[in-house]
C-alpha cells in the first residue's frame, strides 16, 4: 500500500473522482499545509493557510503512482494559482504531498514530462507531506451524500481511457 495527498480545488470533487479509480483503497477529505493544528472548515475559509486536499491510499500492484498522477492532472488545471474552476482562494491551490522521497522523484519526472502540454507554466507544488487533518464528517464522501452538490471536476472523465 502507498499513500499520497492531493490538493486541487474543492476536495469534494477530488474525493468523488478518486473513490472511483481502480486500485484506490481509501480516501479522506481534509486539510494540509497550514499554520495551525486541527483546523476546521471555517478556519480554512478564514485563511489558516491550509489546502483542501484528499489523503489517499492505493495498491501499487493495481495502480502505479504515474497513473494516479495522470488522473490528477486530467481533472486539475496545474497552471492555475490558488484556483480551480469557480473556487478561488489559497485553500484551492494545486499541490502534491508525498510521503516517500522516491515518490517525489517520480512526481517531478512526471511533471517534467507533461510541461509541453500546457501554454502556461505548471504551478502545482510538490512538497513533503505535513500533518493531514481529516475534515468534518459532513465533508467526507460529500458528493455521494449530496449528488447534486457543486463540483468543478467532470466525473464523466472516469469513463474515458487514460493513455
Amino acid at each position: 500500500m502507498k499513500r499520497i495527498t492531493l490538493a486541487g480545488g474543492c476536495f469534494w470533487g477530488l474525493e468523488a473522482y478518486f473513490l472511483r479509480v481502480d486500485g484506490v483503497l481509501k480516501t479522506s477529505a481534509g486539510y494540509i499545509d497550514g499554520l495551525s493544528e486541527n483546523p476546521t472548515y471555517r478556519d480554512v475559509c478564514d485563511g489558516s493557510g491550509h489546502a483542501e486536499a484528499i489523503y489517499l491510499e492505493y495498491d501499487e500492484n493495481i495502480i502505479e503512482l504515474n497513473m494516479v498522477l495522470k488522473h490528477f492532472f486530467r481533472i486539475v488545471d496545474p497552471t492555475q494559482i490558488n484556483q480551480q474552476g469557480n473556487d478561488i482562494g489559497m485553500q484551492y491551490r494545486s499541490s502534491i504531498y508525498y510521503y516517500d522521497l522516491e515518490d517525489s522523484l517520480t512526481i517531478k519526472k512526471h511533471i517534467d514530462s507533461i510541461k509541453a502540454n500546457y501554454k502556461k507554466p505548471i504551478q502545482t507544488k510538490v512538497l513533503l507531506a505535513s500533518t493531514f487533518y481529516d475534515a468534518e464528517e459532513y465533508h467526507q464522501k460529500y458528493l455521494d451524500k449530496n449528488p447534486n452538490g457543486y463540483c468543478h471536476i467532470n466525473l464523466s472523465l472516469l469513463n474515458e481511457k487514460l493513455d
